[in-house]
């Protein structure tokens, strides 16, 4: 019987052990693999050249694909001529001077330290010799200017762990669709189209995408779903989670306008492994050029969508 119990823990830790992706250095030889998976051309040429800022410093978790996944949204647009990106670790890349210069920002992984969960005011005191008060005034100060930046036409696309930025902020979590909750244990996760006929799930061809990742859980502002879902799971399926989950269907990758602006959140990848799929990289650049403006697409809220199937 003990050799038995020992078998099955050995099992399931294999099982468990299965589940996890081997980190690896981003390297140029790795994207060039990736660009020749990437699509050719952009679903939709725009009519003038389009810039885009990503922002991908963290003060809290560290993913490390962090790096491959700034490339890979950079290579998609030099190899498309979709877009144009500069790539920065400054905060004061908010200010509103600067973000007028661009088309889109892209938040990739921005992971805040909790449980403030305030990035922007991380990184200020990491940078600056403010004092608390002065920190306080300009982190509040840049973040508006971010959600100003969306409201008044700007596009946002919000990568994998980015959604915990500002996580404990209601105003960010409004213009996302939501907050971070909790994950439980990385694993193989199966995401299914919200809506196969949708312009945006056409990179899959109508056919579900499997890969390991963190299966991400969301609160806040997700709760009024003020989005137009894209890809969801079946938390029924889900191992690890630390407390019960009454709606078992939880989306990981959405749409919505936030006053005149676009935003793109797609939870989709904490792994480099997951862009080695043609449809994924596909994915990625339709949703940044919904979020520029280039790609238009019903993007009605959630609620709305239901009525009309």
């Amino acid at each position: 019987m003990r050799k038995a119990i020992l078998l099955l823990f050995l099992v399931a830790a294999m099982m468990t052990a299965s589940a996890q992706e081997e980190a690896f250095d981003f390297t140029p030889e790795w994207l060039q693999k990736i660009e020749k998976l990437a699509p050719a051309k952009a679903e939709v040429q725009p009519a003038k050249t389009r810039k885009v800022l990503i922002f991908d410093r963290f003060t809290g978790f560290n993913h490390w694909v962090i790096p491959h996944t700034s490339q890979v949204i950079k290579m998609l647009g030099q190899k498309t001529g979709a877009y144009e990106t500069r790539i920065t670790k400054d905060v004061f890349c908010f200010e509103a001077s600067n973000l007028k210069n661009y088309d889109m920002v892209v938040l990739n992984s921005t992971c805040s330290k909790g449980p403030r969960r305030d990035l922007i005011m991380d990184a200020l005191e990491e940078d600056t010799s403010m004092d608390e008060e002065q920190v306080k005034k300009k982190a509040a100060e840049l973040e508006a200017n971010l959600i100003s930046y969306v409201e008044k036409g700007g596009g946002l696309m919000v990568v994998h762990g980015a959604i915990v930025m500002q996580n404990n902020s209601m105003p960010f979590s409004e213009m996302v669709g939501g907050s971070f909750d909790y994950h439980p244990r990385q694993q193989s996760v199966t995401l299914e189209l919200a809506e196969p006929s949708h312009p945006l799930t056409k990179a899959f061809n109508g056919q579900a995408f499997t890969h390991v990742d963190e299966p991400y859980l969301f609160n806040k502002a997700y709760e009024k779903k003020n989005f137009r879902p894209l890809l969801q799971m079946d938390t029924d399926k889900l191992t690890g989670k630390t407390k019960p989950i009454d709606d078992n269907i939880r989306y990981v990758s959405w749409i919505k306008k936030h006053g005149k602006g676009r935003v793109f959140y797609v939870s989709p990848s904490h792994n480099a492994q997951s862009f080695e799929d043609a449809r994924l990289l596909k994915f990625y650049l339709d949703g940044a050029q919904y979020a520029i403006g280039d790609f238009k697409c019903d993007d009605s809220p959630l609620n709305s969508a239901l009525k009309k199937n």
